[in-house]
């Protein structure tokens, strides 16, 4: 409904006044209709004239035309009127055989039958694809095969009899008989059959005095050294730029100046291809999944530098169902084939491709295959071709399943974005060093529920947080503790029992998602970060990093009791006094309640901030002043995650998500070394602050990083620089005004 509509093409022509149209290499390309529909409108179809498009555009009758030009042919028939004659055929030219519709190209309505029991149903497939796809419903045979190579020649005529052939591409890596990889010169070809093939397709383009871009496309059998015609495409094909890299040309611009009367075809002689090309075709598929079409947002795009990009995507754009899959076509190219190839995996290791899942896994396989650096790839090749993705598949999601990372996406909280990052970091951080990892590793954080986990390479995995049941098919899986896990096993973790409320995973190697903002962390709120920018969803798929690339050697035993963080329905949180205290916001007796209060964690809690029932303070004022009418009001002041923030009289915890800034008064903040216990809150629990000194702060952080670092208990730690930590008080330090400087005040807001 949208680029086949040829009347809406013609009628935005006409408003915009387009002398010529180019229909790309679509379906309109190849459409005679289209072409004299152009020419009714006055307007120039930039491509073939429509009587070569009919001429070649039905397989069987192209056929005839190349066997009166002299091209060889494989054995094969004509059209087929039903089963019973194709059976016969099929007989006589000798299974297994090739089921071929006339109309159509791009390898729909093209089917293997290797034997006669499998006759009968392909052929009723064959016919149904060709009839619904080309309105064509013709079908013929040909002789398959075994070991046969897909070898086609560019070829442009002027219309007049003079027809060049611009070389020869390799288009053998297919898959489904879709090309994924095509390259320029075919390898491995004798120079003989290289002029032969040229010679060939010149011929059969000036026997009808063919005119613009065309393929002419045979297949070689490797065993024997011949070739035999396929068939002729009347467009630019899609892999053209490997052509034009060794050339130095332009096709469509041959193509446009033609087309406007403007261009004479140079000879032959002075056509002289140097080097090589390789081109891949980038598409939205699963490979893992038999190639299944993926669709969805694209969070993050990157590509090589100096590389040859032909592609419709960016950082943003939403790939729908509706279309074909390609996203892109990355070609290289080089002096020789070596270097072209060399230039191709460097290519695909600077592609980046983040949000859906895509073949770029595979196509980094198959450039670094033996098979492809030899240059021996038949067309059978990719369906023998073992790929091992390296992997999972989420399976079931769980409750708010995120990728995140540590210490988060820092260096934006002035301007509004929150570091994210897991909420109980302690957790996060002993599951990464328990694999291995450095402690920011990419990883999972699961809010009470966890997912099912289908891994396709084998890793290493530690569970850490609140202990629900996990298992490894159907083996039970102990938390802090390194646990291997084979390809094609699942890992399964269920609801968080008793006390706690979040639960991580780590594995070797970390997960491998596009940076944001220097982060991997899901801003779930923003749509940015992770996994899509969003929580998991069933199907999707999770790269692994590169275990190779861990810094330390994993824990080779489960983690030192002391060290497994102590989760339970009762908690002392560790917190610094300030920046709103008494006497100016609170009185010295909400004080004193506040932190003999056993605070109940209210059911709304969640990232942005953990809401907490108790008391309802005094208020040293009446009102906010010019801030607002209740006393908690002030004016927009900046807060820290674990700031204890009274939106009115109830107290809120700022969480990894919060605000950075806003109008309400904080009375303490939860030190660093403690915050991770703000991730393990369950609704119900009860939450006691405990006042710490500056010193005491900084003690806890410094013996927890160095237990972590060492995953061993520490008991002595250096005495942190007493007079670099500031007063104990809400109100550090003061500045009176002076001329036109107002009066400062310096407040504390954590550790």
């Amino acid at each position: 409904q949208s680029y086949l509509r040829a009347e809406a093409i013609l009628e935005a022509a006409r408003k915009t006044g387009a002398e010529a149209i180019h229909p790309g290499y679509g379906f309109l390309s190849e459409s005679p209709d289209f072409a004299e529909a152009c020419a009714a409108q006055g307007i120039r179809f930039i491509g073939p004239r429509p009587q070569h498009m009919r001429d070649f555009g039905l397989k069987h009758q192209a056929r005839e035309l190349a066997l009166a030009a002299g091209v060889p042919l494989a054995p094969g028939s004509g059209l087929l009127e039903d089963v019973a004659e194709a059976r016969a055929e099929a007989e006589r030219i000798g299974y297994p055989v090739m089921l071929k519709s006339t109309a159509g190209g791009g390898g729909i309505g093209l089917q293997l039958v290797s034997t006669a029991d499998d006759l009968a149903p392909t052929f009723e497939r064959v016919e149904r694809l060709a009839r619904n796809n080309f309105r064509d419903s013709g079908i013929f045979l040909e002789k398959f095969v075994a070991r046969g190579r897909h070898i086609e020649v560019q070829i442009f005529g002027d219309g007049a009899g003079h027809v060049l052939a611009l070389g020869e591409r390799d288009c053998s890596a297919q898959r489904r008989n879709q090309k994924v990889i095509e390259e320029t010169p075919a390898p491995g070809l004798a120079e003989e059959v290289r002029r032969k093939l040229w010679a060939t397709a010149v011929r059969l383009g000036e026997s009808v005095s063919y005119e613009s871009a065309g393929t002419v496309e045979f297949l070689y059998d490797s065993d024997t050294g011949a070739f035999y015609f396929l068939e002729v495409n009347t467009r630019l094909q899609v892999e053209h730029g490997v052509t034009e890299e060794v050339l130095g040309v332009d096709l469509v611009e041959w193509m446009v100046r033609q087309a406007a009367g403007e261009f004479a075809l140079p000879a032959q002689a002075d056509i002289t291809p140097r080097g090589a090309s390789i081109q891949v075709r980038l598409y939205a598929e699963d490979p893992a999944q038999d190639f299944r079409p993926s669709s969805g947002l694209l969070t993050h795009v990157g590509w090589p530098q100096e590389t040859r990009i032909e592609t419709w995507i960016a950082s943003g754009t939403e790939v729908t169902p509706f279309y074909d899959p390609m996203l892109a076509k990355i070609i290289a190219k080089g002096e020789t084939r070596t270097d072209a190839l060399s230039n191709l995996r460097r290519a695909l290791e600077d592609t980046q491709i983040g949000g859906i899942e895509t073949n770029l896994a595979y196509l980094r396989a198959l450039a670094d295959s033996e098979v492809l650096a030899r240059g021996e790839v038949l067309t059978k090749t990719l369906a023998e071709f073992a790929y091992q993705p390296v992997t999972v598949d989420v399976m079931a999601p769980g409750t708010q399943t995120t990728v995140q990372d540590w210490p988060g996406r820092v260096g934006y909280w002035s301007v509004g974005v929150p570091p994210s990052g897991p909420m109980d970091d302690l957790s996060f951080r002993l599951a990464n060093r328990i694999v291995g990892n450095a402690p920011g590793a990419p990883g999972l954080e699961i809010t009470l529920s966890g997912p099912t986990l289908k891994f396709n390479a084998d890793a290493l995995v530690c569970i850490t947080g609140a202990e629900a049941p996990a298992s490894i098919d159907g083996r039970a899986v102990s938390y802090f503790e390194p646990v291997a896990v084979r390809a094609g096993e699942t890992l399964s973790i269920g609801t968080a029992q008793g006390a706690g409320a979040r639960i991580y995973v780590a594995v070797r190697g970390g997960l491998d998602v596009p940076s944001y903002l220097g982060s991997a962390a899901t801003f779930t709120l923003g749509r940015f970060g992770g996994h899509g920018g969003r929580a998991l969803r069933a199907g999707d798929v999770l790269h692994l990093g590169d275990a190779r690339s861990a810094p330390a050697e994993p824990a080779a035993a489960p983690l030192a009791a002391k060290l497994v963080p102590r989760i339970g329905h009762d908690w002392d949180i560790g917190v610094l006094y300030g920046p709103h205290g008494a006497p100016d916001f609170f009185t010295e007796a909400d004080i004193e309640t506040f932190f003999a209060t056993a605070w109940e964690v209210h059911y709304n809690s969640n990232r942005t901030g953990v809401r907490l029932i108790g008391p309802k303070p005094e208020w040293a004022r009446s009102d906010g002043g010019e801030a607002g009418l209740h006393p908690s009001n002030i004016h927009d002041n900046a807060y820290a995650i674990g700031a204890v923030d009274f939106t009115g009289d109830m107290p809120v915890v700022l969480g990894p998500d919060g605000p950075s800034l806003g109008g309400f008064v904080c009375p303490v903040t939860i030190v660093t070394a403690e915050l991770w216990k703000m991730g393990q809150l369950r609704s119900g629990d009860k939450v006691r602050f405990k006042r710490l000194s500056p010193v005491e702060a900084q003690l806890r952080e410094t013996r927890q990083l160095a237990e972590i670092d060492a995953l061993a208990p520490v008991s002595v730690v250096p005495a942190p620089a007493t007079a670099a930590l500031g007063p104990d008080d809400c109100i550090v330090g003061e500045r009176a005004a002076a001329g036109p400087r107002p009066r400062v005040v310096y407040r504390r807001a954590g550790d």
